[in-house]
C-alpha cells in the first residue's frame, strides 16, 4: 500500500511536481504533464509519451533526449484528459509534428485520438502509435487489439532513438509501428495493488497461487495456477513468448524483465539467471537485457517479460544513447551535451491559445453555431433523467450527466471564443476541446473529437455554405467511428450515426436542401438508435453484461438521435424564416 500521502486526490499532482522539482534539468510541467526543458530542434517530431499515473518510471521519467519529448499524465491508472494531451504536445511540437505513443486502453485511445483531431485541426501533422505487445489480451491474429504493459519501454526507446538520428515523421512511424509488431509480453502476479487512500488492493491472489496474463491497471490475471519457483516462472513467460517467436528472426532480442512494485531486484536477477540459461539453449542472444522497475503499478506483487526480436534497424535504435530522469545509456550528460542545448522558453498555456483572423462572415456563421450549442445543451438537460436510466440498466447511470457536463462545457468555451471574435472554426475546435474536459469519459472523449473534426471542415474565412455544413456533420461521424472502433451492430453510439450519416450524403446529393435532407437523415438515425435495444453489447463497459443490455436501447444511440432531431427541427425553422 501506499504510507506516504496527502490527501488521495492530490497524490498524482503532488508526485508529479516533486518529480519536476527534482529533474529541472531534464523536464518542466506544463498543463496536463511535462516536457522537455530543452527546446526541440527545429523541425524534429515529438514524440508525445504518455498515460495514467501509478505506472512511474513510465511515462515521465522517459522524456529527454533519444527518448520522449513530453508526457501528459493522467489520474491514478486513468488516461490523461484530451485537453492534457493537446496542451503537452502543443508546448513540445516544433514544426516537425507529433506522434503519439500510449498503450493500448479504451481511455487512451479516446483521448489521444480526440486531441490528436484538434491538432490536426490546427494543420498539425498528428500519428498515433499504440502499443500492443500483452500476449495474454488477445490472439497472435489480433496482434494490434492487444493492451500495451512494458512494451512501452522498447517501443518509445526505438522511436525516440530514430528521432534523434535524424527520421522525419513518417520514417519515425514506421520504425515506431516496426518495433511494436516485433514485441512481445508476458506477466505474473502474486497480489493486487492497492490505490492511494485505499485499505484494501484492487484484487488478491489467493496464497500459493499466481495470476497469469495481468495487466498494469490492477487488472487479475486471466487464469491461476500454483505458484513456481523462480525458475518456474521464468519458464511459463519465457515458453509463454516463444510460442509466438516470429519466423526467421535474426536470433538477436532485447530483453527486458519488469518488476511491478513490489518484486525486489534481487527477486528479478534470481529469474533474470534462469532466462539468461534459456536464451542460451534456445540460441538467442540478448542485447543490452534490462532488469528492474520499468513499468509498474503502484505496489503490485508481480513481474513481466518483454522480448523484442530485433532485426538490424531496430538494434541499432535500441543500443543507441538515451538520457532521461530514468532510463540512461551512454554517457549521461556529457554524451547528449544535454546542458549544452537551448532552454526551453515558450509553453502552451490553456486558455491562452491564439484565434486565428476570421473574417466577419464567419464570426456571423460562428454566432450561428453557438445556437446550435446552446440547443444541444438545452436538449441535454430535458433529456438527462431519460438517458441515465437508460445507462444505469448495464452501464454505470452517468450518461444523460455526462451529456450536460460536455454541453455546458462546450457553450461556455464557445462564448468565450466568441468575445476573442472567433470564426466558424475556431469555435467548434474550442467546444470541442470544452465537452471532452467538461464531460470526460467515453461519450465525453467522442463528443468532443466529433466537433472538432467537424470544425476542420470548416473555414474562419467564410460564411455558412450548406455543402460545408454536411461536410462538417460527415467528419464528425467519420472521427466518432475512427476514435471510437465500433461498428455498426457493437450497440454503441455508431449504429445511429453511421446510418444518420450515409442518409445525409444522400439526401443532401440529390436535393441540395439542407433542411430536408438533415430531417431524414435525423429520423433514421432515431430508428436506428430504437433498434439497438434488440442487440447484445459488444463494446465499451455494458459489454460485459451482456444480455443484459437486450431489450433496452443503447444510450450512445440515443442521445446521438435526439440531438440530431432537434438539430434538423432548427435549421428547418431557420429555413423557413429565411423564405418568409
Amino acid at each position: 500500500m501506499t504510507y506516504l500521502i496527502n490527501t488521495a486526490s492530490d497524490f498524482p499532482s503532488e508526485a508529479l511536481r516533486g518529480f519536476v522539482a527534482a529533474h529541472p534539468e531534464y523536464v518542466t510541467g506544463v498543463h496536463g504533464g511535462v516536457v522537455r526543458s530543452t527546446d526541440t530542434p527545429a523541425g524534429q517530431p515529438a514524440l508525445v509519451i504518455g498515460g495514467g499515473s501509478g505506472h512511474y518510471p513510465a511515462f515521465a521519467g522517459w522524456v529527454g533526449p533519444g527518448m520522449g519529448h513530453g508526457a501528459p499524465c493522467g489520474n491514478i491508472f486513468s488516461s490523461p484528459s484530451a485537453s492534457q494531451v493537446y496542451s503537452v504536445a502543443r508546448s513540445a511540437e516544433n514544426g516537425g509534428g507529433v506522434i503519439m505513443g500510449f498503450g493500448k486502453y479504451a481511455g487512451d485511445v479516446l483521448h489521444f485520438g480526440a486531441a490528436a483531431e484538434k491538432l490536426r485541426a490546427e494543420g498539425v501533422d498528428v500519428r498515433i502509435v499504440a502499443v500492443t505487445d500483452d500476449i495474454a489480451s488477445d490472439s497472435p491474429e489480433n496482434h494490434r487489439n492487444r493492451r500495451g504493459i512494458a512494451g512501452d519501454l522498447p517501443v518509445f526507446k526505438i522511436a525516440g532513438a530514430a528521432i534523434e538520428a535524424g527520421a522525419d515523421i513518417d520514417e519515425a512511424e514506421r520504425i515506431a509501428w516496426k518495433a511494436n509488431d516485433a514485441t512481445r509480453s508476458y506477466g505474473v502476479a502474486f497480489d493486487g495493488c492497492t490505490l492511494p487512500g485505499a485499505e484494501e488492493p484492487l484484487f488478491h491472489v489467493e496464497s500459493g497461487q499466481m495470476a497469469i496474463g495481468l495487466g498494469i491497471h490492477g487488472e487479475p490475471g486471466i487464469k491461476d495456477l500454483p505458484l513456481g519457483t523462480a525458475s518456474e516462472v521464468a519458464d511459463l513467460l519465457f515458453d509463454g513468448i516463444m510460442a509466438e517467436a516470429p519466423a526467421g528472426h535474426s536470433g538477436r532480442v532485447a530483453v527486458l524483465l519488469n518488476g511491478l512494485g513490489t518484486v525486489k531486484y534481487e527477486e528479478l536477477f534470481v529469474v533474470y539467471s534462469r532466462l539468461a540459461q534459456r536464451l542460451e539453449e534456445q540460441g538467442l542472444t540478448p542485447v543490452q537485457p534490462e532488469v528492474g522497475e520499468f513499468v509498474t503499478s503502484l505496489d503490485m506483487a508481480g513481474l513481466s517479460l518483454t522480448l523484442v526480436f530485433l532485426d538490424e534497424e531496430l538494434e541499432r535504435h535500441w543500443s543507441a544513447p538515451v538520457d532521461t530522469p530514468a532510463f540512461r545509456r551512454g554517457a549521461p550528460r556529457d554524451l547528449l551535451a544535454l546542458t549544452d542545448r537551448p532552454a526551453r522558453t515558450e509553453y502552451f498555456t490553456p486558455g491562452e491559445e491564439p484565434v486565428a483572423p476570421a473574417t466577419e462572415e464567419s464570426r456571423q456563421f460562428a454566432q450561428s453555431l453557438q445556437g446550435v450549442l446552446d440547443l444541444f445543451e438545452a436538449t441535454c438537460r430535458t433529456h438527462e433523467g431519460e438517458l441515465g436510466r437508460l445507462d444505469a440498466v448495464a452501464g454505470d447511470g452517468d450518461h444523460g450527466q455526462g451529456m450536460v457536463l460536455g454541453s455546458a462545457g462546450a457553450v461556455q468555451a464557445g462564448k468565450k471564443a466568441l468575445e476573442r471574435r472567433a470564426g466558424a472554426r475556431a469555435l467548434l475546435v474550442h467546444a470541442g476541446t470544452a465537452w471532452a474536459e467538461s464531460a470526460g469519459g467515453t461519450s465525453g472523449a467522442l463528443w468532443g473529437a466529433a466537433l472538432t473534426a467537424a470544425g476542420r471542415a470548416l473555414s474562419d474565412d467564410l460564411g455558412s455554405d450548406k455543402s460545408a455544413a454536411v461536410r462538417a456533420m460527415l467528419n464528425a461521424v467519420e472521427a466518432l467511428q475512427r476514435l471510437g472502433g465500433a461498428q455498426p451492430g457493437d450497440k454503441t453510439m455508431i449504429d445511429a450515426a453511421v446510418p444518420f450519416a450515409e442518409t445525409l450524403e444522400q439526401e443532401f446529393s440529390q436535393s441540395e436542401d439542407l433542411a430536408r435532407s438533415l430531417t431524414a437523415a435525423a429520423e433514421r438515425a432515431r430508428l436506428a438508435a430504437q433498434g439497438t435495444a434488440e442487440l447484445t453489447a459488444r463494446l465499451g463497459r455494458s459489454r460485459v453484461l451482456g444480455e443484459k443490455s437486450v431489450g433496452t436501447p443503447d444510450p450512445g444511440a440515443t442521445s446521438f438521435a435526439i440531438l440530431m432531431g432537434e438539430l434538423g427541427h432548427h435549421i428547418d425553422q431557420l429555413q423557413q424564416s429565411q423564405q418568409s
